[in-house]
């Protein structure tokens, strides 16, 4: 059974940093494309960062771009996401995602999601 748990949201001012965490487990994490999603109030998920099984980024949005970085451990089957300079638009529930054939926008398609953890941004 595919697991995946996410970790780290919280509260922040303008301009904090945090940094979340997406353990999985329950496949071959190591030969699979992640991903990042989030989805703020009325809005849709978007798809703002996704990693090779490598580690080497395939894609970031223009909105997250010089701010968050992903990055992953396969050793501890684990996904990372640095986020800093943090604005009030970034509030939102961030989800990970494993498992895409094509590991980049648009066309990736993930096949797990973790539940998601929040993130609020005050000005």
């Amino acid at each position: 059974q595919v697991q995946l748990v996410e970790s780290g949201g919280g509260s922040v001012q303008a301009g904090g940093s945090l940094r979340l965490s997406c353990v999985a487990s329950g496949y071959t994490y190591r030969s699979s494309c992640m991903g990042w999603f989030r989805q703020a109030p009325g809005k849709e998920r978007e798809g703002f960062a996704t990693i090779y099984p490598g580690g080497s980024s395939a894609f970031t949005a223009d909105s997250v771009k010089g701010r968050f970085t992903i990055s992953r451990d396969n050793s501890k089957n684990a996904l990372y996401l640095q986020m800093g300079s943090l604005k009030p638009e970034d509030t939102g529930m961030y989800y990970c995602a494993a498992v895409s054939r094509r590991c980049s926008f648009p066309g990736a398609d993930f096949d797990y999601w973790g539940q998601g953890t929040q993130v609020t941004v005050s000005s």
